[in-house]
């Protein structure tokens, strides 16, 4: 299967891009090789598709369900009353809805941490794109629960070889407050055992870091460097409240971040430190979370909300540019889960995106970057393309008005069910 995409802008110039067999074979001016696709990429600039490092796709059924509230208030009054109910075909829709969201801003790979792991999977599948996907380990200290937690990794992490490449099968604790210590060293060993990422939450408040001192007597990268966690194969998702010493563990472990500052202002987790993270050497991609807490899934949202928030909260109006939010949303994340996409590069996945330049965002045309990062928006995207396959074309999806409609009727019924107290707990 060949795509000639003619005549995009990259970078300053015009080239003529070509795809084969799911990679870049060719990039050039006015390429003259015949092709089973030919896209007209005149008045489109081509980059790299974003890959959204933190976010939990099903919740796109609580969009607005719980808002303007603090985090722990609206996970255990809110949120996960609203869970209890979720069955793997509710999970199914609203990871549907969350590919459907993500294809049209321009997104190909996302990492989830979420319940029903085949539910998401089997959605990602049938979308086309990429993700990297944990079942969401909680144990509450339960020994009985860990237990159970255990088995389902181990049980999903076997099962995971009958999906495509596409799908990165991942350890996914939630938070230092909900996994027992010993759950967590077994993760460890787990990951070390079979060669597994590891994605969690990690000090998004102030509360969280205040109770871990408290309870251990350490800070909580401390405490996860004393269970044997720290390592390249982690992401922190938030990282909002560390000290120097512990941005310095960071860095002397590989461990990277994945930065979610949307999400952060609404819920008030507290203003993440980019200056630091910088002068550290810490490695940051960016993240929406899940639409219950950021409301959106749009990466163009994202990266100007992290750069604008590097600026205030450092009161430096160089830091963060507009160059390094756009390699936060792409390449970034890409190399947090050892991924070859980010790039537009010969022999690189095909994994890209033609935004529309013939937008009142976008005109006039003085830095294309900074347009891409400070005034589009997901409805920039005109075609999305992943692996070699094109997802998107003209703004069309295939099967969209059957996502929205069973998307909203399973968020409908849930609702009502939480409301009511009807749901029973998973």
């Amino acid at each position: 299967m060949t795509i000639m995409i003619k005549n995009a802008r990259l970078g300053d110039a015009a080239a003529d891009v070509l795809i084969r067999d799911g990679r870049f074979d060719s990039i050039g001016p006015e390429a003259d090789v015949a092709a089973d696709t030919v896209v007209d990429g005149s008045g489109k600039a081509i980059l790299p598709s974003f890959h959204n490092t933190h976010t939990h796709a099903a919740m796109t059924l609580l969009r607005g369900y719980a808002d303007d509230m603090e985090l722990h208030t609206w996970l255990s009054e809110h949120i996960w009353p609203f869970e209890a109910g979720l069955t793997e075909e509710d999970v199914y829709w609203g990871a549907r809805l969350a590919c459907l969201e993500m294809i049209r801003s321009g997104t190909t790979f996302f990492t989830d941490m979420y319940w029903h792991w085949r539910g998401t999977a089997r959605a990602v599948e049938e979308m086309g794109l990429r993700a990297a996907l944990s079942a969401a380990f909680f144990d509450f200290s339960d020994p009985g629960r860990a237990e159970a937690m255990k088995r389902q990794v181990m049980e999903l992490h076997a099962e995971s070889g009958s999906f495509s490449g596409r799908i990165q099968f991942v350890l996914g604790p939630h938070a230092i407050y909900t996994v027992s210590a010993a759950s967590l060293r077994w993760i460890a060993e787990y990951a070390a055992e079979h060669g597994l990422r590891i994605h969690m939450h990690l000090s998004e408040t102030r509360k969280e870091v205040e109770d871990c001192q408290t309870e251990h007597g350490l800070r909580p990268v401390e405490y996860l460097h004393s269970l044997g966690l720290l390592g390249r194969h982690l992401s922190l998702a938030h990282a909002v409240w560390l000290g120097e010493a512990e941005m310095e563990l960071l860095a002397a472990h590989g461990v990277q971040v994945a930065h979610c500052p949307v999400s952060n202002m609404k819920l008030c987790s507290g203003r993440f430190d980019m200056a630091g993270m910088r002068r550290h050497g810490v490695p940051v991609a960016l993240g929406t979370d899940g639409c219950a807490s950021n409301n959106s899934l749009d990466m163009f949202g994202e990266m100007k909300a992290a750069s604008l928030l590097a600026k205030i909260t450092s009161m430096n109006p160089s830091l963060f540019p507009a160059r390094e939010a756009l390699d936060a949303a792409t390449v970034a994340g890409a190399h947090m889960f050892g991924l070859e996409s980010g790039r537009i590069a010969v022999g690189a996945p095909a994994d890209c995106v033609l935004v529309d330049l013939n937008r009142p965002c976008m005109t006039p045309d003085h830095h294309l970057e900074s347009n891409l990062v400070y005034s589009a928006t997901g409805a920039c995207v005109d075609t999305v393309i992943c692996g070699g396959r094109i997802l998107m074309q003209g703004g069309v999806v295939d099967g969209e008005e059957e996502i929205l409609a069973r998307a909203g009727e399973t968020a409908a019924r849930l609702a009502a069910a939480a409301r009511s107290g009807g749901g029973a707990c998973s």
